[in-house]
C-alpha cells in the first residue's frame, strides 16, 4: 500500500514510517520545510511538500495513495482552539478528497480527551466541547464511503528524550524551581512506547474497522506523583503538590491536563486487531538515565 502520512517526520510518524516500510508499504511524507524532507528522504519514503495549511497539498497527497495517517498537530497550547480549527480544517479536506474511494483513514487523536475519572474504553465517546475536534471530523466521514478510523494517543515515549505532555512539565519544572503535582498527585495518565504506537497505526490500516476508534495504550494508568517524581529526578530538583486551585497560576495552559485522570483501556482494540504491546513501560523508559537529556 502507498501511504501519505502527515507529521511523517514526527516523534511518531518517524516510527510510523520506518514501521510501514519495514512492513512492504510505500511512504509519501508530508514535509513543511527542508529539514523534514531530509528526515523523510532518509527513512526511504517520498517527500510531499506542503502543511497543514496549504489544503491542496493535503488534498493531493490523499487523492495519490492508496491509505492516508493524519498524525501532524500544531502543539501551541496558548493557541489550542485556532489550532484545533486548523486540524479540522485539515482532516475535512484529505478526507473529501477521499470520500466514496473506501480508502483507509486514520486521524489521531487523545485518550484524556475521552472520559476522565475512569478507566476509558475505545467504546466511550470523546467528550464534546474540545478545542481538538480530529476525531469527530475525521470519523464523520465512515457515513461516506470512507474506511475512516481514530487512534487514541496516551503519553507516547520511547528513546529519544521525548514523553508526550511530560515535556512540556519538564519544562515547567525547570522555569519553576519545583516539579510539581496537583493535589495528592493519584490522577493518572496512560502510556505507550512510540513502537507499539506505530505498530498499531500499521494494523489499524491494514486491518482496521470504519468508524472505529483504537486505542494505542500499553499502561492503563502512571500516577501523576510518579511521573513527577521522575521528572524532579531528572533535573535534580525538589518534588511538591501545588493545591488545586493554584494549578492555573503554576502549570498556565498546561493545567488542563494536569489535573486530569485520564486512564484507559487497550482491551478492545488489542481484541480486535491482535495488538500486543511489547516495549519498556513509561516509567522504567523515563527514569533511565539521560533520557531528557538535561
Amino acid at each position: 500500500m502507498r501511504v501519505f502520512i502527515t507529521g511523517a517526520a514526527g516523534f511518531i510518524g518517524t516510527a510510523t514510517t520506518k514501521e510501514l516500510i519495514a512492513n512492504g508499504h510505500q511512504v509519501l511524507g508530508l514535509a513543511r520545510s527542508e529539514a523534514n524532507a531530509k528526515a523523510i528522504k532518509s527513512m526511504g519514503a517520498e517527500v510531499h511538500r506542503g502543511s497543514l495549511e496549504d489544503l491542496d497539498s493535503l488534498r493531493n497527497g490523499a487523492k495519490e495513495t492508496d491509505g492516508t495517517i493524519h498524525l501532524a498537530f500544531i502543539h501551541d497550547f496558548s493557541k489550542f482552539a485556532e489550532n484545533g480549527q486548523i486540524d479540522k480544517t485539515a482532516i475535512e479536506a484529505m478526507g473529501e478528497a477521499l470520500a466514496g474511494t473506501g480508502k483507509p483513514f486514520i486521524v489521531t487523536s487523545g485518550t484524556l480527551l475521552v472520559a476522565p475519572g475512569r478507566l476509558a474504553t475505545e467504546e466511550d465517546a470523546v467528550m464534546p466541547g474540545l478545542p481538538r475536534v480530529s476525531e469527530s471530523a475525521g470519523l464523520a466521514f465512515a457515513s461516506r464511503g470512507v474506511r475512516a478510523m481514530a487512534v487514541r494517543l496516551p503519553q507516547v515515549h520511547g528513546g529519544d528524550g521525548k514523553c508526550g505532555l511530560v515535556n512540556y512539565l519538564l519544562n515547567i519544572a525547570r522555569e519553576k524551581g519545583v516539579s510539581a503535582y496537583i493535589g495528592d498527585g493519584s490522577n493518572r495518565w496512560s502510556g505507550a512506547h512510540r513502537l507499539d504506537v506505530a505498530h498499531l497505526y500499521r494494523l489499524a490500516l491494514e486491518r482496521g474497522t470504519a468508524g472505529r476508534s483504537y486505542h494505542a495504550v500499553a499502561e492503563e494508568g502512571v500516577r501523576a506523583r510518579d511521573i513527577a517524581e521522575i521528572v524532579g529526578r531528572q533535573l535534580r530538583l525538589p518534588v511538591a503538590p501545588i493545591a488545586p486551585e493554584k494549578a492555573s497560576e503554576h502549570f498556565g495552559t498546561m493545567a488542563m491536563f494536569v489535573a486530569r485522570d485520564g486512564a484507559a483501556s487497550s482491551a478492545l482494540t488489542q481484541r480486535w486487531l491482535g495488538w500486543k504491546p511489547t516495549q519498556i513501560g513509561l516509567i522504567a523508559d523515563i527514569s533511565r538515565p539521560g533520557y531528557f537529556n538535561v
